[in-house]
C-alpha cells in the first residue's frame, strides 16, 4: 500500500473509533436509557412465574422461547433510539455528509447498540435461566445463541431504525419492518437451547445463527446507509 492510500485509512480507522467512544460515553451518560430493555427483561421474566405457572417444570418446558423472546422485543425496544437522538441534533446529517464511508459509521453504532444492549441482556440470561427453572445443559447453548442472535437483532434493527428515523412515532412502523426478520435469528435460538436442553447437539441451530450474523454483517451496515440517506435526503 502507496503512502498517499494510507493516510485516508487511517483517518477512517480514526473517524471509526472517535464515533465508537462518542457513542460507549453518551450511552453511559444516559444509563436510564441503557437500562430500560434490561429492566424489562428482568421484569417479565419475574412476572411469568405468576402469571403462567409457578411449577418447575413447566416452566423449564417454556424457558428457552420465553428468554428468548424477551431477548428480541428487549432489542426492538432499543432499536428505534439508534440513530433517533443523532438525527434530533444534526449529528446524523454531518455524518452523512461527512467524507468517511457511512456504512463504517453505521457500523459503529451498531455495534454500540450491541454493546450496551445485547451483551448486557446475554450476561443477564443465566439469571434469567435460574428464575425459570432452564436446566444446566441449556445454559452454554443459551449464552452462546444469545451472543450470535443479538448480534443479529442489532444488525437488522438498524435497518428498520434508518427507515423510520425522519417518521414522528414511527415505532410501530419499525416493528412491522423488522419483525419478519427477526423470525429465523428467534426459531433458530430457542431451537438451539431447547436441543441441549433435551441432550441433542444444537451445533447445527448454533451454525445457522452463526451464518445469520455473518449475511447481516456483509448486508446491514450498507442498506442501512442507504435508508438513512433516503430518510434525509428524500
Amino acid at each position: 500500500m502507496s503512502a498517499p492510500d494510507v493516510v485516508p485509512t487511517l483517518a477512517t480507522g480514526r473517524a471509526f473509533r472517535a464515533l465508537l467512544v462518542r457513542d460507549l460515553t453518551l450511552a453511559f451518560r444516559h444509563r436510564g436509557e441503557m437500562a430500560n430493555p434490561l429492566i424489562f427483561f428482568v421484569m417479565v421474566a419475574t412476572l411469568i412465574p405468576l402469571g403462567v405457572t409457578p411449577e418447575s417444570r413447566q416452566l423449564a418446558a417454556l424457558a428457552p422461547g420465553i428468554i428468548w423472546v424477551m431477548a428480541l422485543l428487549a432489542s426492538l425496544l432499543s432499536a428505534e433510539s439508534l440513530f433517533l437522538a443523532d438525527y434530533r441534533d444534526g449529528t446524523l446529517e454531518q455524518l452523512v455528509l461527512s467524507p468517511q464511508p457511512l456504512w463504517l459509521m453505521v457500523l459503529a453504532k451498531i455495534t454500540v447498540h450491541w454493546l450496551v444492549t445485547g451483551l448486557p441482556l446475554t450476561l443477564l440470561s443465566p439469571l434469567l435461566g435460574i428464575m425459570l427453572s432452564l436446566p444446566a445443559a441449556g445454559f452454554g447453548s443459551l449464552m452462546v445463541s444469545l451472543v450470535l442472535g443479538t448480534a443479529a437483532l442489532s444488525m437488522i434493527g438498524a435497518i428498520g431504525a434508518a427507515l423510520t428515523v425522519a417518521i414522528s412515532r414511527g415505532g410501530l412502523l419499525l416493528s412491522l419492518i423488522v419483525m419478519p426478520l427477526y423470525m429465523p435469528v428467534l426459531i433458530f435460538g430457542a431451537s438451539a437451547v431447547q436441543l441441549a436442553v433435551d441432550g441433542m447437539s444444537p451445533a447445527g441451530n448454533l451454525a445457522v445463527l452463526g451464518a445469520l450474523l455473518a449475511f447481516s454483517c456483509l448486508l446491514s451496515p450498507f442498506a442501512t446507509a442507504g435508508a438513512l440517506r433516503v430518510s434525509l435526503h428524500g
